[in-house]
């Protein structure tokens, strides 16, 4: 199957979105709910939970940036192992989120079906 160019594009550019606003918020919300949702994995020392959030920020941040200015087959497996590492950490922290109506952790099914597609039409 051939992505149409503009799909493709499309879905690149949702990608960036998501993972460039998630780092910005998650930085912006350091004192706030990025620390409550760490907290509530019984993390609690928040020298950690910084480093923890930053972190993660700054490579959300970087792969935002990576999809965006080098779109490629490494790029999206690399997004994809990110993604499924972090959902797996977090399910095993913090398994409720799976049943949180706004879908922290059910969205990585769709996002991890996108990236898949993206990588496999960029071979």
């Amino acid at each position: 199957m051939n992505l149409a160019q503009r799909d493709h594009d499309l879905l690149r550019f949702s990608l960036v979105f998501v993972w460039l606003a998630t780092a910005i918020v998650s930085v912006w919300e350091l004192h706030d709910q990025s620390t409550q949702v760490l907290s509530a994995t019984g993390i609690q020392n928040p020298s950690l939970m910084h480093l923890l959030i930053l972190g993660g920020a700054a490579v959300d941040a970087l792969l935002g940036l990576a999809m965006w200015c080098m779109p490629g087959r490494r790029t999206y497996l690399a997004a994809l192992a990110f993604m499924l590492s972090t959902t797996l950490i977090a399910t095993m922290l913090q398994p409720s989120l799976w049943l949180h109506p706004l879908g922290p952790l059910t969205k990585n099914i769709p996002i991890a079906a996108v990236l898949w597609i993206l990588a496999k039409a960029s071979r």
